[in-house]
């Protein structure tokens, strides 16, 4: 099994310790586009309408400013930098020693700064969306997608995909559909379905934990990961199509 997650909007700097070494990270097979789009972040932070250019407001100036050092930056593993409601939900300094293992192996961030990592690899705090284009590398959902069908083959294979991730994130890797299952979360009431947002991400990370922390085997169908969820939630399975994955729809009382 492997978890799908987007980064975090925010992120929590290391106070200290060593730069990111590019080498030490999980599919160093994607090293070379990582140093593409980090040169072209970096430019694009030094210019005077960098907040404009990358789509954030005046409150993130100090975010921006540091996206222009990142190769000097402290880094720390994903999962201390990468914050916010999902990660919370998640909550991976509580979980136990064998737990915290079985996240760094099953869990898979898709970035937009460093296409896809693990939670143990150390990177330092940024500030980059996958919505987001920069010059010579364009939109990064697009350059991304060819870069990580490639290089995350291998780690997909036989796995049981469970996406995590927002659209935006999506659209830089469609997984094989046989084997992803799409999270969806609504509210419920009178019968009536609504989408929501920030429940969305909460709940997500919710599951992320139910499945690291559960006792028994990880599923290793759709069925077993409906069965698996409906331990916490009301949950229906959506089958997939060819080109389409399955969704797993985990409703909420309204």
């Amino acid at each position: 099994m492997l978890i799908l997650l987007p980064p975090s909007e925010g992120k929590t700097p290391a106070t200290g310790g060593d730069a990111v070494d590019p080498e030490s990270l999980s599919f160093p097979v994607l090293n070379s586009y990582r140093a593409k789009v980090l040169e072209a972040l970096g430019t694009v932070s030094a210019h005077q309408d960098a907040l404009a250019l990358l789509g954030v407001g005046a409150s993130l100036k100090d975010d921006v400013e540091r996206n222009t050092r990142l190769h000097a930056e402290p880094a720390a593993p994903a999962h201390q930098v990468y914050s916010g409601v999902l990660y919370d939900a998640l909550g991976y300094k509580s979980l136990t020693p064998g737990q915290r293992r079985k996240a760094d192996e099953s869990v898979l961030v898709i970035s937009a700064l460093w296409g896809a990592i693990r939670f143990a690899d150390r990177v330092p705090a940024y500030r980059l969306s996958m919505a987001t284009a920069l010059p010579d590398v364009g939109r990064l959902a697009s350059f991304w997608k060819p870069q990580l069908t490639e290089a995350l083959a291998a780690a997909a294979a036989g796995q049981l995909l469970v996406d995590c991730r927002s659209s935006t994130y999506a659209a830089a890797w469609a997984p094989p559909p046989e084997q992803t299952v799409a999270v969806n979360v609504y509210t419920e009431v009178n019968g009536a379905r609504k989408v929501v947002s920030h429940f969305a991400k909460h709940t997500r990370g919710e599951l992320a934990r139910h499945l690291l922390s559960r006792r028994g085997k990880a599923p290793q169908t759709p069925a077993q990961l409906r069965q698996a969820a409906a331990e916490k939630w009301a949950a229906e399975l959506i089958p997939g199509t060819a080109r389409k994955p399955h969704a797993l729809n985990l409703i909420l009382p309204g």
